[in-house]
């Protein structure tokens, strides 16, 4: 889906805000509501998702089933809002096996055609392997399968930002190197601001106002200036006057 687009240090793949901000993704609701509210937090339309059955009603991009988002950035960071029930979320990923070439399966890669990298290992391109990452608010403790992980997450009231190392998730979980996103899926309940991918975690300060946490740190700081600015103008005027 975005193989092919410059994705840079930051990348969306979802934004609240916007006329058609769910056209890359598939809807299914079968329990619950799902609709745009305006956030009286951050004063902000926010896409609000919610159903006594979490799996009953969810986004999930991209449209098609077989598709595949092609993100290759290997971090995601959700800005969410605690509704105060179960939520969960989940990130499909691919990835590649990576394999030392030792005595006993040296014979195996005889056969199969490796990518060859200037190491001790060979890693076999295992594109079709995809491992699902899903994170909960309702589980207590980690479940490992062989192409799954289940991951319980503390989330705060209010809004969130979570961030998931998908590089580190993937090689600690399955021993094998991440290569790219293929989807992302978020369940009830939760209000959603922005899911984006980065190629680092950066810190607040460090992100366009739009991507931080409540979007209003500028706001905040500018009235400090201009308070400066009217100070000095007073301090002209007065000293004019005399």
């Amino acid at each position: 889906m975005f193989q092919t687009k410059f994705q840079g240090p930051l990348f969306t793949a979802y934004y609240s805000v916007g006329s058609r901000p769910l056209d890359n993704w598939a809807v299914q609701c079968k329990e619950g509501e799902m609709q745009q509210v305006l956030d009286d937090i951050i004063k902000s339309n926010v896409l609000q998702i919610q159903s006594p059955n979490v799996n009953a009603c969810f986004i999930t991009c991209p449209l098609n089933s077989k598709g595949s988002l092609g993100v290759r950035l290997p971090f995601v960071t959700l800005l969410m809002k605690n509704l105060g029930r179960f939520f969960t979320f989940e990130i499909t990923v691919v990835l590649k096996m990576i394999l030392k070439l030792t005595h006993e399966n040296e014979k195996i890669f005889k056969n199969v055609k490796c990518n060859t990298v200037v190491t001790i290992e060979q890693i076999l391109d295992s594109e079709n392997i995809r491992r699902r990452l899903r994170m909960s608010n309702y589980h207590s403790i980690k479940k490992l399968s062989t192409f799954m992980i289940t991951m319980p997450i503390c989330i705060d009231e209010g809004w969130n930002q979570l961030n998931l190392k998908l590089a580190e998730i993937t090689n600690q979980s399955f021993n094998t190197t991440y290569v790219e996103t293929v989807r992302v899926q978020v369940h009830a309940n939760c209000r959603l601001r922005r899911i984006y991918f980065s190629d680092q975690l950066y810190k607040d300060d460090e992100l366009p106002n739009a991507y931080r946490m409540l979007g209003t740190k500028d706001a905040r700081e500018k009235p400090k200036r201009m308070l400066k600015k009217k100070a000095a103008v007073v301090d002209k005027k007065s000293a004019g006057d005399q």
